[in-house]
């Protein structure tokens, strides 16, 4: 039980795909958790399940991490409930395909608000919690996208996860004196619904082609390396990127 008494924020958790295999990995190693999205329905099921199934406290609050007083209130209830606030997972995103001449003002803050403005919201305001208690588990997911260039229209998305990046190495350098580490998941193809609704076919077939593994991966791979960085015995390891992406994108 690595994260027994241990309490986890994870963003975009509801329902299926990456949050919230991160929130049963959590779960299973003891950690209480906190369900945060903006689909209430899916939050108040998702914490039935949670509490349930790995008899663990799963708290649930509705939150568009777009919007910082949301996020604020998010973390204040965790402090109401929990005392404290050891980890937190920035994974909620946005995608909305489009060439960049043709994005609209709008089309691009939805995108950067979501991915870049929302990581940057909720790392802000949980850092005092974990500085007072000198201890703190900062992991950012990125893509590959923020590496790479993409030409099916992602300007605005491969920009904000790049810039989570740089976020991230920012907020490591800025607490490394503290127990508090900051450190970025970057995937590669996830499959998902979602994905599926905005990505051609073709999308899918290209860069499972370019995978040396020969597959997409699976959300649960993705939580296994956020719960590495998250982990105590991780406290060495800050302003890095773990790419889990089976080798599309291999850095040095």
């Amino acid at each position: 039980m690595r994260f027994k008494d241990k309490v986890a924020i994870v963003t975009a958790s509801a329902g299926a795909g990456i949050g919230s295999a991160c929130i049963d990995a959590f779960a299973k190693e003891g950690a209480n958790v906190v369900i945060s999205d903006i689909h209430e329905k899916r939050v108040m099921a998702s914490v039935e399940k949670v509490s349930e199934q790995y008899g663990v406290e799963a708290l649930g609050v509705v939150c568009d991490v777009s919007n910082s007083s949301q996020v604020n209130d998010m973390v204040a209830k965790t402090i109401d409930k929990f005392g404290r606030v050891d980890i937190l997972v920035n994974n909620a995103g946005r995608e909305i395909l489009g060439q960049c001449q043709d994005l609209t003002d709008e089309q691009w803050r939805l995108v950067t608000s979501v991915c870049i403005d929302g990581t940057f919201f909720t790392t802000r305001a949980v850092l005092p919690h974990m500085q007072k208690q000198n201890y703190g588990r900062l992991v950012h997911i990125s893509s590959v996208a923020g590496f790479i260039s993409a030409n099916y229209g992602e300007s605005h998305y491969c920009a904000s996860k790049a810039a989570i990046m740089a976020f991230s190495r920012t907020v490591a350098s800025e607490n490394g004196k503290a127990d508090i580490t900051s450190n970025v998941v970057a995937p590669g193809l996830i499959m998902n619904e979602f994905l599926k609704k905005i990505y051609p076919a073709e999308f899918f077939t290209g860069l499972v082609a370019a995978c040396p593994k020969g597959r997409a991966g699976r959300p649960e791979e993705i939580a296994h390396a956020v719960l590495f960085l998250s982990q105590a015995e991780s406290a060495f390891i800050t302003g890095d990127i773990i790419t889990v992406s089976g080798g599309i994108y291999m850095h040095s």
